[in-house]
This record gives C-alpha cells, sequence and structure tokens, in this order.
C-alpha cells in the first residue's frame, strides 16, 4: 500500500515542517504510543534537526481484535514531566480517534506549554470523533494495515512498508 521509499520520503517532509512549527524551543519533547509508533517515532526523531527527549505512553483500545473497543486504558505511563514544556504525540494510525482524543485530553491536564500530534496514517471515513493530528503521513482507505510498527495479533511489526491485510 504504502512503500518504505514513500515513508521515508514523507518523513524528512513532516520533520522539516515539525522543526519549524517548533521553531525556538528549548527541548522537544515526543512522546510516542506504543506500540504501534515506534518504529515511526525513531525514523522522526532522526530527521528532526533539534534537541529531543523522547518518552512513551502505552494505551489500548484493540488487543489483538481488528475493533477498537472504544475504551482507551492506558497502561504505562509517561516516566518525565511535560508541564510548561512543547510536546509532540507520536501516533501510528488514527481510525475511530478515540485513542487519540483520550491521550490528548489526558496530557492537556498535565500543562504542556504546547501540544501538537502527528499520525503516519489517517483513516478519516472511520472516525468516531471529532479531532485531526496536527500532522499526517499518509490518509489511506478503510483498510486493515500492517507493518512499519502497526501489527495485527502482534505480528508484522517489522515490515518495512505498509500493507493491507488479506484474509484467506
Amino acid at each position: 500500500m504504502i512503500s518504505a521509499k514513500r515513508i521515508d520520503a514523507r518523513i524528512e517532509e513532516l520533520a522539516r515542517e515539525i522543526k519549524a512549527a517548533f521553531e525556538g524551543t528549548e527541548k522537544l519533547v515526543v512522546v510516542g504510543l506504543l506500540r504501534g509508533s515506534f518504529v515511526f517515532i525513531a525514523d522522526l526523531v532522526r530527521e528532526l534537526d533539534m534537541p529531543v527527549e523522547v518518552d512513551f505512553l502505552e494505551v489500548s483500545s484493540y488487543g489483538d481484535s481488528m475493533e477498537s473497543s472504544r475504551e482507551v486504558r492506558v497502561l504505562k505511563d509517561l516516566r518525565g514531566e511535560i508541564a510548561g514544556r512543547d510536546v509532540l504525540v507520536v501516533e501510528d494510525i488514527v481510525d475511530t480517534g478515540h485513542t487519540l482524543s483520550h491521550v490528548v485530553k489526558f496530557l492537556k491536564n498535565r500543562g504542556p506549554r504546547k501540544l501538537e500530534t502527528i499520525a503516519l496514517l489517517d483513516k478519516p471515513s472511520r472516525r468516531e470523533v471529532e479531532i485531526k493530528a496536527s500532522w499526517t503521513g499518509f490518509e489511506i482507505p478503510d483498510e486493515f494495515v500492517v507493518g512499519y510498527g502497526i501489527d495485527y495479533a502482534q505480528r508484522d511489526r517489522n515490515l518495512p512498508y505498509i500493507g493491507k491485510v488479506r484474509f484467506v
């Protein structure tokens, strides 16, 4: 669906835009949503030519299912403080919007100076909650996808591209 080459090129573009948006920040706190964003966040922070601190938040709304439960649970909280700091939340895919909406509210309650979001993939046709990432890598149709950190039942995260799941 999306080649490794296209992903790399898009990340370079996104990094330039993010750097411009956070120009003058002392240090950008990049918060990856585990587990699906780990490949994206690694490639993104390597392209950000600015001081960054990386932290992770693990949330779950899928488990091993293909459908969101719409109940977002925080499984692992941040290690560092974000009050008064510039924060970029990195999400793998925005589907129904429940997870990103919950995370944004959760983190805004901690008083960051500025909080923006980025998603590698966006499925706007599935949105149930009014939310849009500040930056999006690719808009995709309503397909279940894997690769580049995104899994189905903990499989296929290691694919270097985004592929559509086919069931036989």
